[in-house]
């Protein structure tokens, strides 16, 4: 009774508001290395020559490596082979915040974030996190621009790598995260050293530990085997659960063909603006505009879904509406010659693209039971990037190197964003239902306490502190 006392008179640091600053910091660190290698400073150029001789060397890791461009595309599917192996692992898991990159990470925050957020700001909430992807993106666009032009492109990773060591770290020695839907995580019964055996004849006998070890040993080998099939078989239930869910499906493909189009304009974005309109400054001007546009256009997209109440009909309305009108802007803007007009038409555009973080990762928070949450992002960041933007830079790099224009392989990755409103269109007449209060086995589990104190105690009214 006295250690609970203490517990409760000392309660822990990381409340909610202070853990989603942490996990927006994290989240934009995660991102800052794909904005880097795509920036004109890091990725560089191949070496060219005049018809008069005059030749200019490469620069930066194409230039370096002497990469075509469908070569140099690769290298942004290559940054997302652990995430692609890891996310479902670690999501299946769910017991720490622990993993490799954004592989643990997205799959665990995000329904971290929907349990604590104030009822009425829980898509705000999600909005603030999902703000630091475009924010990260362009950051590094900046900062890798800044860093290849003054140093080295090697020294731009060396810098990264060094300011994201203590987030892992971190996660290893903090405290285990509660998740509605998961029981805490019980004590194991330990057995004694010795064994006291009835025989037949109704004697007993006393057998020490020499005479068990062996056979612990392979009983231990035994039970671990069918604990692994277990969560296995488990494990593949859920993903069968998951891909049955019509509308969880729907909202994923349109977010893979969303994703198609931003993973390709992230990486490439500053290159076509660069040989399309000039641009001197091409780092800094798209980092500038998606680092403006990201952040409103995601806190937009959050706080008008709560303003109109939060559900996933509306969230599939908000979903296709601004990803139509914002692929009409992007495609005008890409037909303008003058960048000026580019410049008003693509940031209206990014504008209205962006306001679909906070919506589309609501919908596959809320549309599958507790307990799959962490599953159900991992699952969706999987495939956005295996079907979305791990094959469109190499594709959009393929496209360019056949017809040798950037202004219309632009014009035709923009045009699949109109797929992409279609797509989530359809969901607006699907039968959906929030089943975040859907009582379940796993969540009933969560009222039995275990011997490790969680995190954050299950106290909603912490999200108020700071």
């Amino acid at each position: 009774m006295a250690s609970e006392s203490s517990q409760s008179s000392n309660p822990s640091w990381f409340t909610p508001k202070r853990l989603l600053m942490i996990f927006c910091i994290i989240n934009m660190l995660n991102y800052v290395d794909r904005g880097a290698i795509a920036s004109n400073g890091v990725n560089g150029s191949l070496a060219t020559c005049t018809d008069s001789g005059i030749c200019t060397g490469g620069s930066g890791i194409q230039g370096d490596f002497n990469l075509n461009n469908f070569q140099d595309g690769v290298l942004s599917s290559a940054f997302m082979v652990g995430l692609l192996i890891a996310s479902p692992i670690f999501a299946s898991l769910a017991k720490r915040l622990v993993g490799v990159g954004e592989a643990s990470f997205i799959s665990l925050a995000a329904p971290f974030i929907d349990d604590h957020a104030p009822a009425a700001q829980k898509t705000a909430w999600l909005a603030t996190f999902y703000m630091c992807i475009p924010a990260g993106t362009a950051l590094g666009y900046v900062y890798g621009g800044f860093v290849g032009s003054q140093f080295n492109w090697r020294v731009a990773f060396w810098v990264e790598a060094i300011l994201m060591l203590p987030f892992p770290i971190l996660g290893f020695v903090t405290k285990p995260l509660q998740l509605e839907g998961f029981a805490p995580l019980e004590s194991k019964h330990t057995p004694t050293s010795i064994e006291t055996n009835d025989s037949e004849t109704g004697e007993v006998s006393v057998i020490g530990d020499d005479m068990l070890a062996e056979d612990q040993a392979l009983l231990r080998g035994s039970k671990s085997t069918s604990k692994l099939w277990d969560q296995f078989t488990i494990f593949s239930k859920d993903v069968q659960e998951l891909l049955h869910d019509q509308v969880y499906v729907v909202n994923v493909l349109g977010y893979i063909s969303y994703n198609f189009v931003i993973g390709a304009y992230s990486y490439w974005g500053p290159k076509a603006g660069y040989n399309i309109y000039h641009m001197s400054n091409a780092d800094l001007l798209f980092g500038g505009m998606t680092i403006v546009c990201g952040i409103l256009g995601t806190l937009a997209g959050g706080l008008f879904l709560d303003r109109i109440s939060s559900t996933i009909s509306n969230s599939f309305k908000l979903l296709s509406g601004a990803t139509f009108l914002g692929a009409i802007f992007c495609f005008i803007a890409f037909l303008f010659k003058s960048l000026s007009g580019f410049i008003v038409f693509f940031s209206m555009g990014e504008l209205l693209i962006f306001v679909t973080q906070a919506p589309v990762n609501y919908v596959s928070l809320r549309c599958v039971k507790p307990s799959l949450r962490p599953l159900s992002m991992a699952i969706s960041t999987v495939s956005i990037h295996v079907f979305g933007d791990v094959p469109s830079s190499p594709l959009v790099g393929v496209l360019q190197d056949h017809i040798n224009d950037w202004r219309k392989t632009s014009l035709c990755l923009t045009s699949i964003f109109f797929l992409a409103a279609v797509i989530w269109f359809i969901g607006i007449f699907m039968k959906s239902v929030d089943v975040y209060d859907k009582d379940d086995e796993e969540r009933s589990a969560t009222s039995r306490r275990g011997k490790l104190t969680p995190l954050i105690e299950e106290n909603r009214d912490a999200s108020s502190e700071i």
